[in-house]
């Protein structure tokens, strides 16, 4: 179940994008909390080529404001389309950044958290960070 904070969260991206959205094309805003309760908000930048998205957006908010320990993230969609699950590349980014965020998803039930990692499994993991295979023999 979500937390209070979980929803202070989703209504902070609610009123980004309701704020700033541009009513035409796929508009969502995102919003971050850090280990010390701040929250941190972002726009995607809609447009062909793919702009950024409003998850990478909040990150790099919060990143400006030196917030480097983020412990929940979530997006939410212009036009009363609610909250959204992170696209694939927004997956791998919070991944390698952030692999213990819980990121609040959608579901049957109503919004939940879950780790990133369960959003991705088997995920790519950079050749620094890989585990060596087992010795044979």
């Amino acid at each position: 179940m979500p937390t209070e904070d979980d929803m202070e969260l989703v209504g902070l991206a609610r009123r980004i994008v309701e704020a700033n959205g541009d009513g035409e094309a796929h508009t969502v805003g995102a919003a971050v909390r850090d280990v010390r309760g701040r929250m941190f908000a972002g726009i995607n930048l809609y447009h062909f080529t793919g702009g950024p998205c409003a998850e990478l957006v909040a990150l790099g908010h919060a990143r400006a404001e030196g917030a480097r320990e983020l412990v929940t993230i979530v997006a939410v969609g212009d036009g009363g389309r609610g909250v959204l699950a992170p696209c694939g590349r927004d997956r791998q980014v919070l991944l390698d950044y952030h692999p213990g965020i819980r990121v609040l998803v959608p579901t049957a039930e109503g919004v939940r958290g879950i780790d990133v990692q369960g959003l991705l499994p088997h995920s790519y993991v950079w050749a620094d960070q890989a585990v060596p295979p087992p010795a044979s023999g």
